[in-house]
């Protein structure tokens, strides 16, 4: 019986190939998209999840509430880690850490690498099993170094690592290291990264700032006891912060700050390490809905090639109504009709997905590459994914394949037997369906414009500095920065391809070396509590980047004073009284006995993403120019040659020095990867449900078209002409897809609404996106139908009138 059903079903399927062509196409595309993207959320939602103590591991973070704002960082100072072990006992143990170096030397080699300082706990806390050397406590001593697989193959080779010795680049100097362990790669789905590991003391200015509680320069992570919770431990920090922070908080209740819902000023709170990733603090907006907005897209896409197979085969009924009702009359029950039916959606929707499966497995590193993902196709032997396969599976043949079959097996077998099947909830159905289905593809296309013009206005906004003209180019760790700049000075002063030379410690944008830095600090003045964002600059920053000064000076080599002097911006200026009452103004920003004066104030600039407001910004100068960056400013004309001319310079002046330059144009651009993956999974959804939809809106209308044959032919003979005939074969889809437009346009909206409240600097939604929307949905339905409507319209209506 069951080979019976096969045969029957294959043999169904072979008849009507173009149903059939329409239902597998569409029905592959659909797997494949969802299986990505299902595979893309598992990836984000697995982060740091390897971690066996991962229920107790936590990163610090403090709230300070300020009068009209609260400042969340995650940045510690030095002596809270030792505090907070010997006065919270909810905690078992705790680590701070830092990148400190990124260079190792083995012989006369030298390679990069991300070495971060951390303390003796860390690796008992975190799950990077040691393999080789002491399991127990490889970072016991000051000079032990730990190293990841491969980083320890790419200095040793074949060598055995354990017990060497290599030197280190800290704190501006070589420094001998002894590897006293090799841990396993860090996994891809680890919001910690690292090529080495040492001891935190080794950070450079740690002497000077170990028992420093006003400067914050690292994270710190703790793995509470088994018994312990995070409200226990935040409750157990609070006599810590009023006995530590007591002067800060003195000058917050002396600026009238606002103490927030847990009645604290400064508050010492808990994050979950396996929330990082996505919703770190400080990154600028919750990430935490972007796994399941994946999941929700996959949905969609399935659901609309769902609902194109269920309208198919229901309207595909009608060729099909005497075989039904023939198999009635010989006995078949309603059962064994929906079991046959259903056999031929599980027939259609396994080849689907075989091959969504194949079109995954080809389509992968091309959508690792557009996504910036990491995934592999041996995730999907991960149990919980196989059975969430399974389960979208056996979903889909019983949404798609098991309501069509039942709608069908409960036809009346005398009206059938005699031709009066009707259409009209069958219609309704189809109808309701179809605008479920372009509700669904409007509301992506709605979001896709939205996002494509946020996106947009962010990489055009003027930032109020020349971002397309300047270099930027990193210096690298082993070279002294104050000599590079000074010989870079020297060699490009006779260029005229270089327009302006300057330097400075954090980079604008995010460089090709990924890095990304903010600095601040916090002085009394007036009475007032002033805080600022901090930057080194060198001579000539005002005029390289092209800033406006609104009063002052930039820094200039013709003052031998201006280590001693700040030009700060206009918010800056704000809070000094203004720029008239700012400039000249001496702040005590490191002691009232060598206060700093303001020489220069210059107009607003977005020193950061535009996700954030700008903030007060002083930029200083120090004589050893201890700059990680150099800026070289270049005529508007060929920039590609002005960038070969840069790189050439840099090579003759430092041979075997490699670095990285690159636009700053460039570098604001990669600030917004998380906006252009947004977009960019918007698009391609859009399509793909465009596509999907438009394959079921076609087949719908052949099906149509072919029950309106004779009802077309005698409208032609009666004198109607084609463009009538396509209007109205057309118009009733058409509606369709308009109310499909209405309903999603406010879905869209507010969902659109709550994404841009991210950002300080947004486009404000307008009519028009909706207008456009409904435009291209409308253009993209008629160009479908209208195919099929015009082919029916040209047909000879006698022949059409005698073959129905």
């Amino acid at each position: 019986m069951l080979r019976n059903y096969l045969k029957i079903a294959w043999r169904n399927l072979w008849k009507t190939k173009l149903l059939t062509a329409v239902n597998i196409l569409g029905l592959s595309v659909a797997f494949a998209a969802s299986i990505l993207l299902v595979m893309t959320a598992y990836h984000e939602l697995s982060y740091d999840r390897f971690h066996a103590n991962r229920q107790q591991l936590y990163m610090l973070y403090i709230n300070t509430h300020y009068a009209q704002r609260m400042e969340q960082r995650a940045n510690m100072p030095m002596p809270l880690t030792p505090a907070v072990k010997q006065e919270c006992p909810e905690v078992r143990a705790a680590s701070r850490m830092m990148d400190i170096a990124g260079l190792i030397r083995y012989h006369d080699k030298v390679f990069e690498s991300n070495i971060q300082g951390v303390d003796a706990d860390f690796l008992q806390m975190f799950s990077f099993p040691v393999i080789k050397g002491d399991a127990r406590q490889p970072l016991s001593g000051l000079s032990n170094i730990v190293l990841s697989a491969t980083t320890a193959k790419s200095i040793f080779g074949k060598e055995e690592a354990v017990g060497k010795q290599l030197e280190v680049y800290v704190g501006r100097q070589w420094k001998s290291f002894i590897v006293s362990a090799i841990c396993e790669n860090v996994p891809d789905n680890s919001s910690i990264e690292f090529d080495a590991l040492c001891r935190f003391e080794n950070a450079e200015g740690y002497a000077s700032q170990k028992d420093a509680w006003n400067n914050s320069t690292h994270y710190v992570y703790v793995q509470l006891a088994n018994h312990a919770t995070a409200a226990a431990f935040e409750r157990s920090t609070r006599p810590l912060v009023n006995k530590y922070f007591a002067e800060r908080l003195r000058n917050l209740k002396r600026d009238g700050a606002v103490p927030g819902k847990d009645g604290e000023l400064i508050g010492i709170h808990l994050k979950r390490v396996t929330d990082l990733h996505l919703n770190n603090v400080g990154a600028g907006g919750d990430n935490r809905f972007y796994p399941y907005l994946l999941l929700l897209i996959g949905a969609f896409i399935l659901f609309i090639a769902c609902i194109n197979f269920m309208n198919l085969t229901i309207a595909g009924a009608f060729t099909r109504s005497r075989e039904i009702g023939m198999r009635k009359i010989l006995g078949a029950f309603r059962f064994q009709l929906i079991i046959q039916m259903w056999g031929e959606a599980v027939l259609v929707c396994g080849l689907a997905l075989l091959a969504g499966l194949a079109a995954v497995y080809f389509l992968m590193p091309g959508y690792n590459a557009l996504f910036k993902s990491r995934l592999s196709f041996t995730l999907l032997q991960q149990p919980l994914l196989s059975g969430i396969a399974l389960a979208i599976f056996f979903l889909v043949t019983l949404t798609a394949g098991g309501y069509p079959a039942w709608i069908i097996a409960r036809l009346n077998t005398i009206k059938v037997l005699k031709g009066g099947m009707q259409a009209g909830r069958s219609g309704k159905v189809r109808n309701t369906l179809m605008v479920t289905q372009f509700v669904i593809s409007s509301l992506l296309i709605c979001c896709t414009l939205i996002a494509w013009q946020q996106l947009n206005y962010l990489r055009n906004k003027p930032l109020g500095y020349n971002k397309e003209q300047v270099i930027s180019i990193p210096i690298p760790g082993d070279v002294n920065p104050a000599q590079a700049l000074k010989r870079m000075r020297s060699t490009l002063a006779g260029e005229a391809n270089v327009l302006g030379i300057t330097g400075t410690d954090i980079n604008l944008g995010r460089g090709r070396d990924g890095s990304s830095a903010s600095s601040r600090v916090s002085f009394d003045y007036k009475g007032h509590t002033i805080s600022s964002n901090w930057l080194e600059v060198n001579y000539d920053y005002v005029k390289t980047l092209g800033l406006t000064l609104l009063a002052g000076r930039d820094f200039s080599p013709q003052y031998g004073t201006d280590s001693m002097g700040l030009v700060i911006n206009e918010k800056m200026a704000r809070q000094l009284g203004g720029v008239d009452a700012a400039l000249g103004a001496l702040l005590p920003v490191n002691d009232s006995l060598h206060p700093m004066q303001v020489i220069g104030i210059v107009k607003d600039f977005n020193f950061r993403s535009l996700q954030e407001n700008i903030e007060p910004l002083s930029m200083y100068m120090q004589p050893n120019a201890a700059v990680s960056y150099i800026f070289v400013k270049v005529p508007p004309g060929n920039l590609a040659a002005s960038m070969a001319l840069v790189t050439k310079r840099w090579k003759e002046v430092f041979p075997g020095k490699e670095t990285d330059p690159s636009f700053l144009d460039e570098n604001t651009d990669r600030q917004y990867q998380k906006e252009k993956r947004f977009s960019s999974i918007f698009i391609s959804a859009a399509v793909l449900a465009i596509v999907i939809s438009c394959m079921g809106l076609f087949a719908i209308s052949v099906l149509v078209m072919t029950q309106r044959t004779r009802e077309i032919g005698v409208r032609k003979v009666l004198g109607a002409s084609v463009t009538s005939i396509v209007a109205l074969l057309s118009k009733d889809f058409v509606k369709l897809v308009l109310l499909s437009v209405i309903i999603a346009s406010p879905i869209a909206w507010y969902i659109m609404e709550q994404w841009l409240q991210h950002y300080a600097y947004r486009i404000h939604i307008h009519i028009g996106i909706f207008a456009g929307a409904a435009a291209i949905a409308v253009l993209v339905a008629v160009i479908t139908v209208s195919v099929q409507s015009i082919r029916a319209a040209l047909m000879n209506p006698v022949k059409s009138i005698r073959t129905e």
